[in-house]
């Protein structure tokens, strides 16, 4: 047993595997008023999951991104931490240019479409940010970027395709009508593609862009 820790200190492995699911489901942010902040994402268009108060001035508010496996909480003495100093949160979209337009119907500030200069990751902050969603519109490649009124900071991320092993290639979901007209989209302009290599591709193309589909999200 002694060798096993030894070996586990040294490697970075674990030596057991790991049995259960770990979801993570909550982010606390902090606010100064409950009730501009509840009703600020309630404008969003978030789902309200719960408005818990007690007599003693706890109160709880819970909110669901649409799609999202994620929820936000906030509320009167649920964190200590100083409100606004939440940064760095992302919402994963499909299409970035359709996620800060319907922000801006909303009547939230978002930044626009940006790619960062590295091309990899962005920036802390705003440094190293580029206009415009990035040129090769790559996966994982454009943000834009928003904050709530007490300057809690979201960033959305476009993600067309996972990177390989990120999803269960047997496992294939869309979230909203939204989500799925955007994949069937890039499918048919892959489709396009596809045909202007090999000709006109009339019969089992709905077989094309489901298998097109299926290995876009897994990564494949």
């Amino acid at each position: 047993m002694g060798n096993t820790e030894v070996h586990s200190k040294t490697t970075g492995e674990n030596p057991r595997k790991q049995a259960l699911d770990t979801k993570l489901e909550i982010v606390v942010i902090p606010v100064s008023d409950v009730d501009r902040a509840k009703r600020f994402y309630g404008d969003l268009g978030w789902r309200l999951d719960a408005d818990f108060a007690r007599d003693d001035g706890f109160r709880v508010i819970q909110f669901t991104p649409p799609g999202s496996g994620c929820s936000v909480i906030f509320g009167a003495d649920v964190t200590s931490a100083k409100p606004g100093s939440a940064q760095g949160h992302y919402l994963i979209v499909s299409d970035i240019e359709a996620a800060c337009a319907d922000l801006v119907r909303h009547g939230v500030k978002v930044s626009g479409p940006f790619h960062d200069v590295g091309g990899i990751f962005h920036h802390a902050g705003e440094k190293g940010r580029l206009d415009g969603p990035d040129p090769a519109r790559g996966s994982y490649a454009s943000f834009a970027s928003f904050s709530d009124p007490d300057g809690n900071g979201w960033l959305f991320q476009e993600i067309t395709t996972r990177l390989p092993g990120r999803v269960d290639e047997k496992v294939t979901k869309f979230t909203s009508s939204a989500e799925l007209a955007a994949a069937l989209r890039r499918a048919g302009a892959a489709h396009g593609e596809y045909e202007k290599q090999i000709g006109k591709h009339d019969d089992g193309w709905p077989d094309w862009y489901a298998e097109y589909m299926v290995k876009e999200q897994s990564g494949g």
